[in-house]
């Protein structure tokens, strides 16, 4: 087992330097002179930065002190972000790259052809134009010409690769650090009775704090959440990603979240990276009540939590019997799951609806596409057979603080009644 760990590992690795690898030669070798200050700049960028995003990911997955994990999260992370479009942006450029190459070398044969030695001056002086035995005083021009296109051309690509993605970064990056947006939608429940009509479930998952994203960010969403006025709050899971430790003072402004009915939390994978059972201690101190596979009556329908799936590995994963087994099914019911995939289990269980997060929405596009192939919804509302799925993408964002074509929400699910 730590054979394959260790290869899979090195093959990443291996997967990793190669793309920085092309990267450098694309924005660094390509446009900047041998042995010059800018050439060396770039070689110690694309050096350095891949070297700080594995130490970040390693210092956050191993537990180091909280002080270098927050030391190396903002560098390293967003160099993920950045990295990434950094690849797409020069990947979307190599058509014209590759267009300037064959100009060139198109241009170096004819010189070659005219027997002109390629960006070298001739020895003699230029020979009568009608003298067919010389070559062409214009051959070697053209073939230097064609050259210094190619440089010139790797240049504007480069630059544009490389604005596209520090501008794709700083927006997907300011987007979250400007905290959530408010999402209303109103979903119709068959069993909710006629009293029930509006009542307006504020919906936030996958809050991450951690190195990244701390106090300030969780009043943020409590300010915003609270703005709304809901009558329950649903916090869906991946609440944090460290230690109550480390995190319990970023988590303290939780308890200011304010509704009629108050604060349900179920796990999400995250906290049992994050030692689940101390963190369920806690939410309790902060205010929430954990749905520990387990189920509450509301007065207008039941509402029910599972664990997430990640509990497996602890021996507390869900148990939807146990939450749901013997519940009046006259009653409508609303089940909290962190991911998506478990409605499969719900619908057994006649759930009318199911708030999960998990996807982030893929937070980083293309990245929702790979959502898409492991998850049944990646964000919305949809529906299996009786029981509707809503998916958050989440107030935060996990890794680099950045979110492209996916943004942060916080919706507000009014249930409507049909009696109504």
């Amino acid at each position: 087992m730590v054979i394959v760990f260790v290869l899979v590992a090195l093959a990443v690795l291996a997967l990793v330097a190669g793309l920085h690898w092309y990267v450098w030669c694309r924005l660094v070798r390509d446009t900047t002179r041998p042995r010059g200050a800018a050439r060396r700049a770039g070689s110690v960028l694309f050096v350095a930065a891949p070297v700080l995003m594995i130490a970040a990911l390693v210092a956050e997955r191993s537990g180091a002190p909280f002080w270098l994990q927050r030391a190396l999260a903002w560098p390293g992370f967003l160099w993920m972000a950045l990295a990434l479009y950094l690849l797409l942006a020069t990947l979307a450029t190599e058509p014209v790259r590759v267009w300037a190459g064959r100009r060139a070398r198109r241009a170096t044969r004819e010189a070659v052809l005219a027997g002109v030695p390629v960006l070298s001056p001739p020895a003699e002086p230029p020979a009568p134009a009608d003298d067919p035995a010389e070559p062409a005083p214009q051959a070697s021009a053209l073939a230097a010409s064609a050259l210094s296109r190619r440089v010139f051309v790797s240049r504007v690509a480069g630059g544009t690769a490389a604005a596209v993605a520090l501008g794709t970064t700083g927006w997907g990056t300011y987007g979250v650090l400007r905290g959530p947006r408010v999402k209303r939608l109103t979903v119709p429940l068959a069993k909710l009775p006629r009293s029930a009509h509006g009542f307006r479930i504020a919906v936030v998952s996958d809050i991450h704090l951690g190195p990244v994203l701390g106090r300030s960010f969780a009043r943020t969403v409590v300010d915003t959440i609270n703005s709304t006025q809901p009558d329950m709050i649903a916090v869906v899971g991946d609440l944090v990603d460290g230690s109550v430790k480390n995190l319990g003072p970023a988590a303290a402004p939780l308890a200011g979240l304010e509704s009629r009915l108050g604060t349900y939390f179920v796990t999400g994978n995250h906290e049992y990276f994050s030692g689940a059972a101390q963190w369920l201690d806690e939410v309790r101190t902060l205010g929430m009540r954990p749905l520990e596979n387990a189920r509450t009556e509301l007065p207008y329908f039941d509402l029910a939590g599972v664990n997430d799936l990640q509990g497996e590995s602890e021996g507390h994963g869900p148990d939807f019997r146990k939450a749901l087994g013997d519940r009046d099914p006259a009653r409508a019911c609303v089940l909290m799951a962190h991911q998506p995939v478990q409605v499969h289990e719900a619908v057994h269980y006649d759930v009318d609806l199911q708030l999960s997060g998990h996807t982030h929405g893929g937070q980083l596009w293309p990245g929702n596409l790979i959502a898409k192939a492991a998850n049944p919804t990646v964000a919305g509302l949809d529906r299996y057979g009786d029981t509707q799925l809503y998916v958050s993408r989440g107030a935060g964002a996990w890794g680099p603080p950045t979110r492209v074509w996916a943004p942060s929400d916080i919706t507000v699910i009014e249930l409507a009644s049909r009696e109504a």
